[in-house]
Order: structure tokens, then C-alpha cells, then sequence
């Protein structure tokens, strides 16, 4: 499959892959394109807003373990079933992320007392065509990584 090349909200270049792990075996970053009960499930950034949960991997942790972490940090969520779909290399300013996508089905959402840097779980039914003039959606949802993935997601699960 090939590699598609496009600008982030920040206009930094992308490089987003599906083949297995193209740009890192052990990438530092995850985001997890997650549903619940046929919902969207997302949650409220305290400052960037609507978005697919994710973070940094933290030492000692496998990608995955990081996807169901942060899931569950982040939403509440318990991971039913987690599938990698791509994994996408930026190259920002003063760095670079390399960061791999999942697809998670969630067979629970549990109330927490925290969810960290984020205000909880949304349930959407549908993702806006137009998410990029939203302001209430974080830039992470803003460029071609989420279309090209939403999309390999409709088409194979």
C-alpha cells in the first residue's frame, strides 16, 4: 500500500503509512480511533478539544499497552479488541513523532474520578464532514491522518 503525503494543521509535513510499522518498530506516540455501541467514542482535550484519545508511550510499555492506557485514562474506555491500522511520521519544527494509529472497538465505559488531562468520554454518532472548521475539534483531527483512517476503519471493520 502506498504512502500518502499531505500538511498538518500546523502545515509540518506528514508522512501516514498502512503497512505494518514503516517508520519505527517502537514509536514514542499512539492515537486510537475508538467506537462504542455504533458512537464515536472521543474525548474533551482540556485545551485543544474534541479529539481520539492517545499520548506518549511511557517507558517500559509496549505501543499497544499505551493505546489501552491511554483509552482508559482518557475515556473510561475498556479495550475490546485493539487492531493496528497505520502509523504516521511528522516532522515539526522542533521535532519529529512518529506515531502509530489503532482502531479499538470498546466493550465498556466505566465512570472515573479522573481522566487526567481530559474532561471524559464524548459520544458522537457521527464525525462532521467538515471537522476541520469545527473549533470545538482538536487540530489532531484537522488534516489527513483521521479522513484516511476513518475511512481504511469503514472499509475493513
Amino acid at each position: 500500500m502506498e504512502e500518502f503525503v499531505f500538511k498538518d494543521y500546523y502545515r509540518n509535513e506528514v508522512k501516514l503509512s498502512f503497512q505494518d510499522h514503516p517508520f519505527s518498530k517502537a514509536p514514542k506516540h499512539v492515537w486510537v480511533i475508538c467506537k462504542y455501541e455504533n458512537k464515536w467514542l472521543l474525548t474533551e482535550h482540556s485545551t485543544r478539544g474534541l479529539e481520539f484519545p492517545g499520548g506518549k508511550v511511557e517507558k517500559g510499555e509496549s505501543a499497544r499497552e499505551a493505546a489501552i492506557r491511554e483509552v482508559k485514562e482518557e475515556t473510561g474506555g475498556i479495550v475490546k479488541d485493539l487492531h493496528y491500522i497505520a502509523q504516521y511520521f511528522v516532522r515539526g519544527k522542533s521535532d519529529t513523532i512518529i506515531k502509530n494509529v489503532y482502531f479499538a472497538p470498546i466493550e465498556l465505559l466505566t465512570e472515573q474520578s479522573t481522566y487526567y488531562e481530559t474532561h471524559g468520554p464524548v459520544l458522537l454518532d457521527k464525525i462532521p464532514d467538515n471537522v476541520k472548521d469545527k473549533k470545538r475539534f482538536s487540530f489532531m483531527m484537522k488534516d489527513d491522518v483521521l479522513s484516511r483512517c476513518l475511512r481504511y476503519v469503514q472499509e475493513n471493520y
